[in-house]
């Protein structure tokens, strides 16, 4: 017994001893290999986007004769004409000209107020992340590609440590996501890649001190001649996003970072810090802008893939060209193999003696003849021209040109805005885009936006004012039902995007139109019921506001003729000739008539009216005084 106790004993000393086993971490070294094998499949799913948007590039740098290397011999000259480059920079300048702008529309009265600082606020975050530059760069992308990306994160670091919205514009090699989706939203894992400088990675993390060098995965790259990059002494870093189910059935974002299979950071393992996930809209902070959408496929195809074969028969056919002008303007010559002529003083064209040995043969040397190039071929090299500019709808007049006999301002500018019609449909691509954009930074606005920020705001007027802001406005708030349950409520916004400034022709067409409405009487107050049910049943851009100020003006109208008659009728009654001769002088009194001089004058009537109203006032007093206790 006492043996078996001291078994006991011991049993219980060596059980305090044992220190508790630690929580796994959701996401650990073997969750890290398992990533990077998805992001292999990613890759050899993508290798065939990964080669057409390299390819698409050489195309666009006009060094896509390496393509055409089974054309012609090695020495032949590679002519590369700028029909493909014009019609994308042609292109762009169009998307930019139509630069959007945004409107934050409540859908609830009380966020009304909300709506109108988030669209006074919004454009500074947009101007402080260069977005105009970020836009530009995602449409090179999209119209060469076929498909332009934005990012749109939190970047903690960010003023001073305060953090604000950070936007760029994503490169599609970069980035991997799940094959066969339409949205990027339904990919079950993202996956971004960039190369980091092994010293700048173990500064901003030392354990990777030893444990970083070589790769078991390439990020894929552009060919490029002109710097070659020494991917020795880099290693790629991973930023991982995935989502999961949370235990209110709704999908969380995480997101994680690691070099080759070291863990770098996981917002999974800190469920403290991030009970929402990594971001509380629970979206990929990834928005696509596709072109040409492609079944099957989240990513699109542009202009290159659409021209690049009228492009390559132009420069083949400007080869040929080139090869048989050449060929043309350079004289050569048969010479007989005993015919005596000096070869070399005949090729040298300062020599004025060419010495011969015998009597010189009309064979003795002979030009070759050869035929002209026929203008056939001519032909078929501007139809290959045309054929590009009507597929990419880059015709001559929405580059400036015009054709033969127009020469009105106004039909010109018609003709550029119904050759932009193509261009106008990926603009509201564009947009929509633009659209999820803001949606995604209101969201991020509505996370962290905790302490207050101040914002100069330029208003239409030119006059500049500074406002303080936070995330209350944007928070949630309890709510009574009708059935008298209590609910929570998420102030929700709309979005009203429009181009920053109108076409030539949109701006012209406008201007004619309310010329038109001005000299039809349109602001004529008198004529406002009819101007109003003509503007109901037209449509055109500012209808609104031109129907306010039009009711504003009959308001005003009506409200100056009720005080002329009240004028008028006080005049009448007491004779005031002060008010007569005021009414004479603006009209509304004729000249030479006079009103008739009722019971007694104005100043009469006022005095009177002070003497009533102190009699009042002291009966007030007394009654007050009766009631005191």
């Amino acid at each position: 017994m006492a043996d078996d106790f001291s078994k006991a004993e011991n049993l219980a000393k060596t059980m305090n001893d044992v220190q508790p086993m630690p929580t796994k971490k959701a996401i650990g070294k073997d969750e890290i290999l398992k990533a990077l094998q998805t992001l292999k499949d990613y890759q050899d799913a993508k290798l065939y986007l990964t080669n057409r948007i390299r390819s698409n590039t050489d195309w666009w740098r006009m060094r896509h004769w390496r393509e055409l290397n089974d054309y012609g011999e090695k020495d032949d000259e590679r002519p590369t004409s700028g029909w493909l480059f014009n019609t994308i920079i042609s292109k762009h300048a169009e998307l930019m000209a139509a630069y959007p702008t945004f409107n934050c529309l409540p859908r609830e009265q009380g966020d009304k107020e909300e709506a109108q600082r988030l669209s006074d606020i919004l454009p500074v975050v947009l101007e402080q992340n260069d977005f105009e530059e970020v836009f530009s760069a995602e449409g090179w992308e999209k119209l060469q590609n076929g498909t332009g990306i934005f990012g749109v994160f939190w970047d903690g670091k960010k003023l001073n440590g305060l953090g604000d919205i950070r936007i760029t514009n994503v490169d599609p090699l970069s980035l991997y996501w799940q094959a066969g989706i339409k949205d990027i939203q339904a990919s079950k894992n993202v996956f971004y890649t960039q190369d980091i400088d092994n010293d700048t990675l173990i500064q901003m993390h030392p354990q990777l001190k030893g444990k970083i060098g070589g790769r078991e995965i390439g990020n894929d790259t552009y060919r490029n001649e002109e710097s070659k990059v020494d991917e020795t002494e880099k290693s790629m870093v991973v930023d991982w996003y995935y989502k999961t189910i949370g235990p209110d059935g709704r999908q969380v974002l995480h997101y994680a970072q690691f070099v080759n299979d070291e863990l770098l950071f996981a917002s999974e393992n800190e469920p403290e810090k991030y009970p929402n996930g990594w971001y509380a809209h629970g979206q990929y902070p990834y928005v696509f802008d596709v072109l040409f959408p492609v079944s099957g496929s989240i990513a699109g195809f542009g202009y290159i893939d659409v021209c690049r074969s009228p492009q390559k028969y132009i420069d083949l056919i400007n080869q040929a060209i080139t090869k048989s002008a050449m060929i043309g303007a350079t004289p050569r010559y048969f010479v007989r193999t005993d015919g005596n002529v000096n070869e070399e003083e005949f090729a040298n064209i300062t020599k004025p003696f060419v010495h011969t040995d015998g009597n010189l043969g009309e064979d003795s040397i002979r030009e070759i003849k050869t035929s002209g190039l026929d203008g056939m071929y001519i032909t078929f090299l501007n139809n290959k021209i045309e054929e590009m500019k009507e597929t990419a709808g880059n015709r001559d007049v929405g580059n400036g040109g015009t054709t033969s006999g127009v020469t009105a301002a106004s039909a010109i500018a018609a003709m550029q805005e119904s050759a932009g019609k193509s261009s106008k449909d990926s603009t509201k691509a564009s947009y929509r885009a633009y659209r999820r954009v803001i949606l995604m930074c209101i969201e991020l606005i509505r996370q962290f936006y905790d302490l207050p920020r101040q914002f100069r705001i330029v208003g239409r007027d030119g006059i500049e004012s500074f406002i303080q802001y936070n995330n209350d406005g944007l928070k949630d708030s309890v709510v009574e039902a009708f059935d008298g349950q209590v609910g929570v409520r998420t102030p929700v916004f709309d979005l009203e995007i429009s181009a920053q400034e109108e076409s030539a022709y949109t701006k012209l067409s406008q201007n004619e139109l309310a010329l038109q409405f001005y000299q039809l009487g349109f602001f004529n107050p008198q004529m406002a019921d009819q101007s109003l049910a003509c503007l109901d049943m037209m449509d055109f851009r500012g209808k609104t506001e031109v129907m306010q100020k039009i009711q504003m003006y009959q308001t005003l109208q009506q409200q100056l003729m009720l005080w002329q008659q009240l004028a008028i009728t006080m005049a009448n009654k007491y004779g005031d000739p002060m008010a007569q001769g005021l009414m004479a002088q603006t009209g509304m009194l004729p000249q030479g008539e006079s009103l008739p001089q009722g019971e007694a004058s104005a100043p009469e009537m006022f005095s009177e009216g002070r003497k009533e109203g102190k009699r009042l006032e002291r009966a007030r007093n007394e009654a007050n005084e009766s009631y005191k206790p």
